[in-house]
């Protein structure tokens, strides 16, 4: 039997993260993190992200301010790629950033302008 909220998940996650993304995750799964990573594409991609409430460029910076609150800057380097995936701008990511100087800390937003930085480098670079 299949699982619809997983099966959602894995799609939004795809569509959000990307396939190559998604799928080194899922290389990497062993049986001690499979648990985990049917946790987080169930109820973090099947269930929360997937919510009616909110489009997914909301979603999108949400997660930006969230991941610069928490100091995790690999982390919001995969999501500054999803959220210009999700139609926000470079100017509106730059807006979530400073806009998250102000109640996250100075030093959290200096790491998370460096990491988008070298987002926006790599995805300006000729191949």
């Amino acid at each position: 039997m299949s699982d619809p909220a997983y099966e959602r998940g894995m799609q939004v996650r795809r569509e959000v993260l990307g396939d190559e993304h998604v799928d080194r995750a899922i290389e990497r799964t062993t049986e001690f993190t499979a648990d985990f990573q049917e946790f987080i594409t169930r109820y973090a991609w099947g269930e929360v992200w997937t919510r009616p409430g909110l489009d997914r460029r909301t979603r999108s910076a949400i997660t930006l301010s969230a991941l610069v609150a928490l100091g995790k800057v690999e982390e919001l380097e995969l999501h500054v790629a999803a959220a210009l995936g999700n139609g926000l701008s470079t100017e509106e990511i730059k807006e979530v950033l400073l806009h998250s100087a102000v109640y996250c800390g100075l030093p959290a937003a200096n790491a998370a302008f460096a990491a988008a930085q070298r987002v926006l480098d790599a995805r300006d670079r000729p191949e």
